[in-house]
C-alpha cells in the first residue's frame, strides 16, 4: 500500500536543506542599468565537478502528470547542481528527499509557484520535472561533461500524490 505525501508550500526555509529557491527576494535587490532595473542578485550558485565540466542552459518542455502518481524512483546528479525556473508562469511540483546512507529517505512534496524556481544541490535526490495541467516549458542551468551525472533510486513501496489545490 503506498504512502500518501503530503503538498507543503516551496518556502526558503523549507527547502534549504536541499538547495535554494529562486524568487525575487528583496534582500538581495541591487539597482543597476542607471536605475531602471532590479536585479536579485546571486540566489544560488551553480555547481560543475569533474574535468571538463561546464554549465549549461537549456529548456525543458514537461508534460502534465496524471494524479494520483505513484511516484516510485528519485535521481540525483553527482557531480552538479541543477536549477528549474518556470517560463510558463505555471505552478509545478517538487519533490525532494534527505540521502539516507546512499539512498534517499522519504520524499517531500511541495507547490511551487509559476514565479519560483528551485536550484538542486549536487548530489540531492529529487523526482524529474512534474508540471501541472498542461505543458510547461523551463529554463534549465545543469552540468555537461564526460562523467556520468545521474543516479537513479527506485523504491520498493511507491508513495502517492493526489492531485495538489492550486
Amino acid at each position: 500500500m503506498p504512502q500518501t505525501l503530503t503538498i507543503r508550500p516551496l518556502t526558503r526555509d523549507a527547502f534549504l536543506a536541499f538547495g535554494e529557491v529562486l524568487e525575487a527576494d528583496p534582500s538581495t535587490m541591487k539597482l543597476i542599468n542607471g536605475g531602471n532595473t532590479q536585479r536579485f542578485h546571486a540566489l544560488a550558485q551553480a555547481e560543475a565537478e569533474g574535468d571538463g565540466a561546464r554549465v549549461i542552459l537549456n529548456i525543458f518542455r514537461g508534460q502534465p502528470r496524471r494524479f494520483p502518481y505513484e511516484l516510485t524512483m528519485m535521481e540525483r546528479h553527482p557531480f552538479g547542481s541543477q536549477s528549474f525556473s518556470p517560463l510558463s508562469g505555471r505552478p509545478y511540483l517538487v519533490i525532494v528527499s534527505e540521502d539516507e546512507g546512499g539512498r534517499p529517505g522519504k520524499p517531500q512534496a511541495f507547490l511551487a509557484r509559476g514565479d519560483q524556481g528551485v536550484n538542486y544541490r549536487r548530489n540531492v535526490w529529487h523526482h524529474p520535472l512534474m508540471t501541472l495541467d498542461e505543458a510547461s516549458d523551463f529554463l534549465v542551468v545543469d552540468r555537461d561533461g564526460p562523467d556520468n551525472n545521474l543516479e537513479e533510486f527506485f523504491f520498493d513501496q511507491p508513495f502517492l500524490i493526489h492531485q495538489p489545490s492550486l
